[in-house]
């Protein structure tokens, strides 16, 4: 039994142009071609997709899937214990987290102070006010800061759910386009800045185009940003900066 491209990245849940960009640099070549040309994969193509999308999933870049695929050492078995001790470490880690964040949620909504312990568990060690602190001091007297204080203190938890879901949605949908060669000032790629943008205006006030510029150069030259979006992918930063500026340039 054999496969299309097309049917592949159905089952999978994965683009035809990133199976494409697989095969381009050995990650994943297909085991046939139709007499057409047309590429087909069978089970043991699969397997090794299952495998590379683990990986990926796991936050590991290409070419360490590659080698850790290729490696003769390294068994099936071996991949599954490794991810498994992986996942659940981090089911763990993300377990914590969430309660904390509940914990944090609730004690606002009531009015409840949290305690310094509490604000550094929720915040992993960085003190919460000393952001709070600077974004007045460099804010405070715009319109756009008094805003988004404005709107942040009517949102509820469901509110904050769904705008963080929001944020996960875009930033996994923005690592793929990466993933698959998209340049910044590829049409898809603006399309994913303006998108950002009018989350702006959305949430917490009316970005324009120059404010946006702005905070494209902030999240390349503030090292907390700019290790927030590479995280999310390496160069992601200066990515999102081009394709925020190329979308700003296309609406004049």
């Amino acid at each position: 039994m054999s496969y299309s491209v097309g049917q592949v990245a159905g089952f999978a849940g994965v683009t035809v142009r990133t199976l494409h960009h697989y095969d381009e640099i050995g990650l994943l070549r297909p085991s046939a071609r139709s007499r057409a040309g047309h590429r087909r994969y069978d089970d043991a193509d699969l397997d090794r997709l299952q495998q590379i999308l683990f990986y990926r999933e796991l936050g590991f870049p290409l070419d360490e899937v590659a080698v850790l695929l290729d490696d003769p050492d390294t068994d099936p078995q071996q991949h599954l214990r490794r991810q498994h001790a992986v996942l659940t470490e981090r089911i763990e880690r993300l377990r914590k987290m969430a309660a904390a964040v509940e914990h944090a949620m609730e004690a606002r909504k009531m009015g409840i102070n949290l305690t310094p312990e509490e604000k550094f568990e929720v915040f992993g060690g960085k003190d919460p006010e000393q952001y709070a602190e600077e974004a007045e001091r460099r804010w405070g007297g715009t319109e756009a800061y008094a805003e988004s204080q404005r709107r942040a203190a009517e949102y509820t938890k469901e509110d904050w759910q769904r705008m963080q879901a929001e944020v996960a949605d875009w930033t996994a949908r923005f690592a793929a386009l990466m993933e698959e060669g998209e340049p910044a000032s590829g049409e898809r790629a603006m399309d994913m800045a303006e998108e950002h943008r009018r989350h702006i205006s959305t949430w917490f006030y009316e970005c324009t185009f120059e404010a946006h510029l702005g905070l494209g150069e902030m999240y390349v030259t503030d090292e907390r940003f700019r290790e927030f979006y590479d995280s999310v992918r390496p160069g992601a930063a200066e990515h999102l900066r081009a394709a925020i500026a190329a979308n700003a340039a296309r609406h004049g």
